[in-house]
């Protein structure tokens, strides 16, 4: 096999949670009276760490104010948590990959909501390991990959990044590792295109295929 390890990204990749997280994000900025980000400034900073996330979706507010902005945007995606769903196809995509593969995860949210997610959706055994943005350098750092890889003992050229975000592949492309952009979730296609990854790949059938010809 080509890829011992599949690292994917959460949000936007394997939950259908990128359109939520933005109308969060805006709803928030709203609720502070604040200028409200456009969908597309508020879907570009999914996946980024906490205060990158916030200096580029709302530029002036003071960092003081940080907290609020975020109890006011988790107040709004609690609300609606459970109604995020798997992509169509996904889970039996992971199933059958993790048969053959270690399977990781490297996500933008913390420790807590990875945590709750994956126990709703009933997908921890299928995961060998995963960091979260509130345990090392988020990205587009490389540590997530890095500790991941390090963890799990196994080297660069025979791990692979699954993302939507051109976060996740400078990430990959600051680790040294392969990664794919799949363009269902936060980031349109141009943007992740730019990032150079071995395939941009439309949807979760597609991404099954890829995986089945080349991992």
């Amino acid at each position: 096999m080509s890829y011992r390890l599949i690292v994917f990204d959460w949000d936007g990749t394997i939950i259908d949670s990128a359109a939520t997280i933005a109308e969060c994000i805006r709803d928030a900025a709203r609720e502070l009276e604040l200028e409200v980000p456009d969908l597309e400034r508020a879907r570009h900073v999914i996946g980024l760490g906490l205060h990158d996330a916030l200096r580029l979706a709302v530029p002036h507010l003071p960092a003081q104010r940080y907290p609020a902005f975020v109890e006011s945007y988790r107040r709004h995606f609690l609300a609606r948590k459970d109604a995020m769903l798997l992509f169509d196809g996904m889970r039996g995509l992971l199933a059958e990959l993790s048969g053959k593969h270690l399977l990781a995860i490297a996500t933008g949210k913390s420790r807590r909501g990875l945590d709750h997610d994956l126990d709703f959706h009933r997908l921890k055994p299928l995961f060998a390991a995963s960091r979260c943005a509130d345990e090392t350098k988020p990205k587009p750092h490389p540590a997530m990959l890095q500790e991941l890889m390090a963890e799990l003992e196994v080297p660069k050229h025979e791990t692979i990044m699954i993302g939507d975000t051109s976060h996740d592949l400078e990430m990959a492309r600051a680790a040294g590792v392969e990664a794919l952009a799949v363009t269902y979730g936060a980031h349109p296609a141009a943007g992740l295109r730019a990032c150079d990854p071995l395939r941009c790949i439309a949807d979760v059938a597609s991404l099954r295929t890829w995986l089945n010809a080349n991992a």
